[in-house]
């Protein structure tokens, strides 16, 4: 029993030295008490903003209200709410006081270090910043700043109604609330950064699926000039119709009436619908909102006319995007094309398709994900850097069992997360040389403004004329010159054709695809805890 009890002691003690308090630091709201571990100290739970109830739901983040003492940054803020079963463990709490941010920072920083702020994905009306996938640390130890953000989701977080439009001033930005939390955070890292060693001059904004999108609408967004000052989007889209305000303020009073407010309701009526209420009345009419105000025109609109921040930008997919098809009939896909658009992709993608079936997985892929990014590359580079990828590697343990790496596998590997995945993955020496290599590239662009990869050939920087990306494969990364340029060329022909007139009277195939999508997203936020349910 002594013995035990000496092993108890010991473990505490090695446990208390582990994990340490560090001197509060200051921001402007007041003193933060974070925790160390190792080389990193972590701060939980931080308010950005004022927690978004009562008076305060469906309007733009107010500041953090200040507090006296010393406030413990232990714990992790709760969740934005969301319907369970979407990727994030019921488990964990859910409140619409979810307005906060996550920091590790390196406990011995040299100087002012770069800063990496990341935004989750789940479609807009699902995911978190406290998955464990996230975990700031490995980026810390690399000597950054890293910085995850909670924002408003679902009918909380985008959400257009003629009573709110009625209250709000005159420029008022409307619907894109979750939107404006992002905005909201990186002006807080602007102002408090330097208090964990970061340098606010030297800020990366990244995300991946609807964080990704995420990342285009602020490259776009003139509210959010100045607040980074690089740009990172994994499998982020681009190409997709959004609802006017006019639009979505119609999809709003259907969502409210479902969520049991009369046809009349006022601002008032409907901040008192219950949460519950407005999450079982989602049916997926969620995400971005041209409002005219805060957004003035989609990703593809401001880059063709290049209108987005001039910065240095990484942008790219993975080889089974498809996955977010889930059980869904991929020839339904197809459904959005004319005949002669039909018979152009047909040709370009030949043998690699051979039935309809196939052919509506390909077109998926590429037009939501692969074909934008190539595209977004190329006018990102008349004015600053751009870099593009191709993510192509399947853990080994899924190597036989799938055919593609689904979406958001790159994510365990720029994160080193395979053993934080939903359901733990046991990492071959491959696996290990494989996330070195992409967390290495995913540094090197935060610090540098250029992906500069360990032990991995040079990565050259995109232009339409060369056409080169970065295929990162299943045994050797390597550069590739014209990755599927004749199904990308046609997509882009479909496009361009799709820019020059006006969006169809209602919902656009792609808009109704989208809505669909911002689900699948959502439910493969498992990762690889749900290897078996999606694609190939």
């Amino acid at each position: 029993m002594l013995r035990l009890a000496l092993l108890a002691l010991i473990a505490a003690l090695t446990g208390s030295l582990a994990q340490a308090q560090t001197p509060p630091v200051r921001i402007d709201s007041g003193l933060l008490q974070g925790v160390q571990d190792s080389d990193v100290v972590a701060y939980k739970g931080v308010p950005y903003a004022a927690p978004p109830v009562g008076p305060l739901r469906w309007r733009p983040p107010h500041p953090a209200p200040a507090w006296r003492g010393v406030r413990d940054a232990s714990i992790f803020g709760p969740v934005c709410p969301q319907a369970t079963g979407l990727g994030v463990p019921a488990s964990l709490p859910q409140s619409e006081d979810c307005l906060t941010l996550n920091v590790w920072a390196p406990a011995h920083a040299a100087g002012p270090a770069p800063v990496m702020v990341w935004l989750h994905g789940g479609g807009d009306d699902a995911g978190t910043a406290r998955q464990p996938q996230f975990d700031g640390a490995v980026f810390a130890r690399d000597g950054i700043v890293f910085v995850s953000v909670d924002y408003r989701l679902g009918a909380l977080g985008w959400f257009a109604h003629p009573a709110l439009t009625r209250e709000a001033g005159p420029g008022a930005p409307l619907g894109d609330y979750g939107l404006m939390d992002e905005i909201a955070a990186l002006t807080w890292v602007q102002r408090n950064i330097r208090a964990f060693g970061g340098d606010p001059r030297q800020v990366t904004v990244a995300g991946e699926s609807a964080g990704g999108e995420a990342v285009l609408f602020l490259m776009g967004a003139p509210a959010a000039r100045g607040l980074f000052a690089r740009a990172i989007v994994e499998s982020g889209t681009g190409w997709a119709d959004y609802p006017t305000l006019a639009k979505a303020e119609d999809e709003g009073v259907a969502l409210a009436t479902r969520a049991g407010a009369p046809a009349d309701a006022d601002a008032a009526a409907l901040r008192a619908l219950p949460v519950a209420a407005l999450l079982a009345a989602n049916h997926g009419e969620i995400g971005e909102i041209i409002d005219g105000r805060l957004v003035t025109a989609d990703p593809a609109t401001i880059f063709a006319a290049g209108h987005a921040a001039a910065v240095p930008l990484l942008i790219g997919s993975n080889s089974g995007e498809d996955s977010l098809l889930g059980n869904s009939d991929p020839k339904d896909v197809l459904k959005d094309f004319t005949a002669d658009q039909l018979s152009a992709l047909r040709a370009a993608y030949g043998a690699e398709t051979p039935d309809d079936a196939a052919l509506g997985r390909a077109v998926f892929r590429d037009q939501w994900m692969g074909a934008p990014a190539r595209w977004i590359a190329a006018r990102q580079s008349a004015h600053a850097p751009a870099w593009l990828y191709h993510f192509a590697y399947i853990p080994s343990i899924l190597v036989g069992r799938r055919k593609a790496a689904s979406h958001g596998f790159e994510m365990l590997f720029t994160f080193e997360a395979l053993a934080r995945a939903p359901i733990p993955l046991p990492a071959s020496p491959a696996d290990m040389a494989e996330m070195t290599l992409l967390h290495g590239c995913w540094a090197s662009f935060v610090k540098t403004g250029v992906p500069t990869c360990p032990g991995g050939p040079a990565w050259p920087g995109y232009s339409a004329a060369s056409d080169t990306l970065m295929l990162f494969g299943q045994d050797t990364a390597s550069g590739a010159s014209h990755f599927r340029a004749g199904p990308y060329d046609v997509l882009d022909r479909i496009e361009a054709e799709r820019l020059k007139k006006p969006a169809p009277t209602g919902e656009a195939q792609l808009s109704r695809g989208r809505a669909e999508l911002a689900h699948r997203d959502g439910r493969a936020l498992g990762l690889a805890g749900r290897f078996g349910g999606v694609g190939r």
